[in-house]
């Protein structure tokens, strides 16, 4: 399909399960192929978290992002990116729900090269201690529906909220890629000031368009000079 895809289209953006789909996709496809989500990777949400943050503090490098929450797809993509990019990665999930280990292993040797500090934990409090960023994500995943009442029952203690927050640094603040669920976040952290979801749920927009611009004019040379 993504053969023939190939010669009606200039990209293809896929929301997939397996993510191995998108591999195959990659081998038969003669155009770029974009991630829009898979159960390994959520890089697009990644970007516009990046360029919130980037909006909010003026930079990048030398924040600390504390995640609380689930190993999921949307924590691997930052822990294969924070970094590259100079900040420090915090880390708490609940025993046996714990990154990928593959992936923990290449971000250990990315914090290693980039001279980052990486703390993986199962205690909420300890990840949020002077954390300049609170992110965390849904506990139930697509696929993990039956999975629910265990899932519930192991984040118990994990929902973020002014408590969570108030060992984090002075300037923090709280992102999720939404949609928000009330046990993963409280009213009153969803809905502060320090609470960016809402300009993040927007950069998801400007960000898309930014990799699909990207792509097309590498891709495409009649569309080197794109107009507007």
């Amino acid at each position: 399909s993504s053969r023939v895809l190939s010669s009606m289209t200039n990209a293809i953006l896929a929301r997939v399960y397996k993510h191995n789909d998108l591999d195959l996709m990659t081998k038969e496809a003669t155009i770029p192929i974009i991630n829009g989500l898979s159960d390994l990777y959520h890089p697009l949400q990644i970007l516009a978290d990046y360029l919130t943050l980037q909006e909010h503090y003026g930079q990048l490098n030398g924040l600390t992002v504390t995640w609380i929450g689930d190993g999921n797809n949307v924590l691997h993509s930052i822990m294969m990116s924070a970094a590259k990019l100079g900040m420090h990665l915090r880390i708490a999930t609940p025993k046996g729900f714990e990154p990928d280990p593959r992936i923990t292993e290449i971000t250990e040797q990315y914090s290693k090269e980039y001279g980052t500090k990486l703390l993986l934990t199962t205690d909420p409090l300890e990840a949020a201690d002077g954390a300049n960023v609170l992110v965390t994500d849904t506990w139930i995943s697509m696929g993990q529906e039956e999975e629910k009442k265990e899932r519930l029952k192991a984040f118990q203690g994990y929902q973020i909220t002014m408590q969570t927050a108030k060992s984090a640094a002075s300037n923090w603040t709280f992102l999720h890629c939404l949609p928000r669920k009330h046990e993963e976040v409280d009213d009153e952290v969803f809905y502060s000031p320090q609470s960016l979801v809402f300009q993040e749920a927007e950069n998801r927009k400007w960000t898309i368009m930014a990799v699909m611009v990207s792509l097309l004019t590498d891709y495409s040379p009649q569309l080197q000079k794109p107009t507007f």
